[in-house]
């Protein structure tokens, strides 16, 4: 029987490569004292049956950096430990066998440079010589990325392993976890058969098992297990240990090469889900039944590609689950229901090549209690409660699962389990033509079809359908008035005697004003990231009114509760769903409200950045001057029982002088234009509001604390590496979408982080951060020359140090 201590700092649950790379960092770079328990034997869930292909590309900077760590961690991990790792940098290929790919591909090949990668873009002739085996009549081209690879799951597993023990983590086998102790909302010991281990901090890496491992704390990890099958092939002639791993999205599969063979797989658009309930503790080193019907779909491709296939045996099908989450991404961070229960899982079939960089974060995470970066894209408070609805999950999982090697067109929505939340004005928009995307379950309207134009989008590489009706909705709020259907805000109330000193502390920005005030502030990390993005009404002396974006509803909350100071008297509670929220914007806003209120809505008795209570259609709203769009307007929050009405009334009123209801990408464009941030593009944790160009949102000048001021005083001290500016291109037809590489004087000089197009000013626009090491200022940002490499074209741009339209704010506070 396994002799278990009795205490340890932090307990690893699960002995999968992502457990093994994390109890390795942990023991390796904060010499901690942690265990890893494993129910089975190392490897025996999911990583033993791993195709194990090594990509590192991603559309986020930060992923990519995780991905290339694990390169270079299973390069050198050999000669720290003594085992095998399998790795090989054998390149990969990416092949394109339609335009919309070629695009696709072209513009991937800007991100990786923008992202500091090589990857070169080829002919069907180039392809060939490559790989002679390959039938390259139907590509358009491919891109090559030089130092992807392949590795043995395995090898690497238990080399981390190796290492983990090497560097003082203790690893136990099976030994399966049985429950968790709580107190409050933080667990105080793992139970286990063998007895029960206190701890200061537990890590789910338990893969298919990491759901029912959060249940026994109350956590949910919302991922699916499902049926992943590739097969071994035979000896092929011409195939050599160092041939590229080809991946053929067009055909959804994916080839590399193992012991003279080819591994072959594939993503279909019809997936296989395991269980939506618990998964056995006893499934190990266990597959299913070989389903070669299902299988047929993959083959049928890949012979097709690769005809030499068509005479070459088959010594094995591999069907095995992989846990895949709802979004596609992975699932790492601090759970929101558990102070010290962090999860590293759910890693949609790339754990081999995430597993390196994941634990080297995670561990990090764990350590300090903060991401060591920006992870926002695989935090697991990216979900909400309504994940907790596993045959929802699996649903929107089984799409996301068949979308993997789909064309990544722009803007593209899911179309599974919707409607899911709706407002009250869901049924109106849609007599209005409104087209829904979805956005943390809800509904929102993103653009709204005219009459005539069938309400739906059709996805382009290029313009797509709806560019022009949403430039109708864009010169709307500019020249007369749009009403915004935003009840899908995040909104809190925050009370209590304890309420300002709280956010004195938490918020950068002077937040405690007289009732009344409203403000603009960002949350700090200790490195002086912005954390959180957000508007504080102040409603009482010991009221505030909290909102902020959709997707943010759950990370907000959780920040705002775990740090806010000890023995603090104030209640955060999430009223979302009680307030429907209509934005009315545009020169002809205070003409329209003027119609249906009785309140004074003057400059003078309602200046910009107050908080009003009025009545509208019998109801009382609390109205809040604010704008995102770079006009006159209010953010009107209304009860949500009454949000229909408030919206009949405003169009009744406002329909003579030109109101129109508008969507979202109007939104983004308005909010391009006027070079108003978005929070996880334009800034983000690896962001402090001084290189944002936020600095006056930040109190340095009162003598009073906050998180994160010695870090953000140290940043306004010094010259600043980075600078977030505009971006415009003259050519009309060039499209911005973020990750274009900025070219200064023909030299790397950052990427964008978003884009898209200013129909006032009649051009692509965009924001992104210009960088030099040396220190940055308006002079050296003036003096260059600029281009954007737009899917890998060179296109002439202007920079701009001040909003695009507006720049003085004038018809804002008007």
């Amino acid at each position: 029987m396994p002799q278990l201590p009795d205490k340890a700092q932090i307990v690893v649950i699960g002995g999968g490569i992502i457990g093994c790379s994390t109890a390795y960092h942990l023991a390796r770079d904060h010499k901690a004292d942690v265990i890893l328990l494993e129910q089975g034997k190392l490897t025996s869930g999911s990583t033993w049956h791993a195709a194990g292909l090594v990509g590192q590309l991603r559309s986020s900077a930060s992923i990519t950096q995780v991905l290339k760590y694990s390169v270079d961690l299973y390069k050198r991990l050999k000669g720290e430990t003594g085992l095998e790792t399998g790795w090989k940098m054998t390149g990969c290929l990416r092949l394109a066998c339609n335009d919309d790919r070629w695009t696709e591909y072209k513009r991937l090949a800007t991100t990786a440079r923008s992202f500091g990668m090589e990857m070169h873009l080829l002919s069907p002739q180039e392809v060939r010589e490559m790989w002679p085996l390959m039938d390259v009549s139907d590509l358009v081209g491919a891109n090559f990325l030089p130092t992807d690879g392949q590795a043995s799951p395995s090898d690497i597993t238990q080399s981390l392993a190796r290492g983990a023990r090497m560097h003082g983590a203790k690893i136990h086998e099976g030994v399966q976890v049985t429950g968790l102790r709580m107190k409050d909302d933080r667990i105080t010991h793992v139970e286990t058969a063998h007895g029960a281990i206190a701890c200061e901090k537990v890590v789910n890496c338990a893969g298919q098992w990491a759901r029912q491992v959060g249940a026994m704390a109350g956590v949910n990890v919302p991922l699916q297990p499902v049926k992943h099958q590739y097969i071994i092939t035979e000896p092929v002639e011409g195939i050599t240990p160092d041939t590229a791993t080809i991946r053929d999205p067009d055909r959804r599969t994916y080839f590399k090469e193992e012991v003279g063979g080819l591994v072959i797989g594939g993503y279909e658009p019809n997936p296989l889900a395991w269980t939506t309930g618990d998964v056995p503790g006893d499934f190990e080193f266990q597959l299913f039944e070989d389903d070669w019907d299902h299988f047929e779909q993959h083959l049928v491709q890949a012979i097709e590609r690769v005809p030499a296939l068509a005479e070459t045996g088959v010594k094995q099908m591999i069907n095995g689950p992989e846990s895949f989450t709802p979004d596609g991404n992975f699932i790492l961070g601090v759970a929101p229901e558990c102070s010290n229960f962090f999860v590293g899982a759910g890693f949609n079939a790339f754990g081999i090549a995430a597993g390196g960089g994941a634990g080297w974060v995670l561990a990090e995470w764990v350590i300090s209690g903060e991401a060591p970066m920006d992870l926002w894209v695989v935090d697991i408070l990216r979900f909400s409660g309504m994940h907790r609805n596993r045959d929802w999950v699996c649903e929107r999982t089984l799409e996301a699962y068949g979308k993997h090697y789909t064309v990544a067109f722009p803007h593209e929505e899911y179309d599974s389990g919707r409607p899911h939340i709706v407002s009250p004005l869901y049924e109106r928009l849609k007599k209005h033509g409104a087209v829904f995307g979805s956005k943390l379950g809800w509904e929102r309207p993103n653009w709204f079809a005219p009459e005539g134009t069938e309400p739906k989008d059709e996805y382009s590489m290029g313009r797509q359908n709806w560019f022009d009706a949403v430039g109708e909705e864009h010169h709307a709020v500019r020249k007369a008035a749009g009403l915004f259907d935003q009840s899908s805000f995040s909104k809190f109330e925050f009370s209590g005697p304890g309420a300002g000193q709280a956010l004195d502390w938490i918020c950068a920005n002077h937040v405690t004003k007289q009732p009344g005030r409203l403000t603009y502030t960002q949350m700090l990390n200790s490195r002086g990231g912005i954390e959180c993005d957000l508007t504080v009404a102040r409603l009482a002396d010991d009221l505030f009114y909290l909102v902020t974006g959709t997707g943010f509803r759950t990370h907000d909350a959780a920040w705002i509760r775990s740090h806010l100071p000890k023995d603090c008297d104030a209640r955060l509670v999430d009223v979302t769903e009680k307030w429907g929220t209509l934005s009315l914007m545009g020169p002809k806003a205070r003409t329209i409200l003027c119609e249906v209120t009785s309140a004074d809505v003057s400059n003078a008795a309602f200046p910009f950045g107050h908080v009003r209570e009025i009545e509208i259609a019998g109801h009382t709203v609390r109205a809040l001057r604010v704008t995102y769009v770079g006009e006159l307007g209010w953010e009107l929050h209304v009860p949500i029982e009454g949000t229909g009405e408030v919206f009949d009334a405003l169009m009744a009123a406002g329909s003579p002088h030109g109101l129109k209801p508008a969507g979202y990408r109007a939104i983004e464009s308005l909010r391009l234009e006027k070079g108003y941030r978005a929070w996880g593009s334009d800034i983000t944790p690896n962001d402090s509001p001084f290189e944002a160009g936020l600095g006056w949102a930040v109190k340095l000048s009162r003598n009073i604390d906050f998180m994160g001021r010695k870090s953000a005083e140290g940043i306004a001290a010094e010259p600043l590496g980075k600078k977030l500016v505009g971006f415009s291109v003259d050519d009309p037809d060039i499209i911005l979408l973020g990750r274009e590489t900025i070219l200064r004087n023909g030299e790397f000089a950052g990427y964008l982080t978003s884009g898209g197009f200013g129909y006032t000013l009649g051009k692509p626009v965009g924001h992104g951060y210009l960088r030099c090491p040396g220190g940055i200022d308006d002079d050296w940002i003036t003096s260059g020359n600029y281009e954007l490499v737009v899917a890998a074209e060179r296109i002439s741009a202007r920079v701009h140090l001040k909003p695009m339209y507006d720049p003085a704010a004038e018809r804002v506070k008007v």
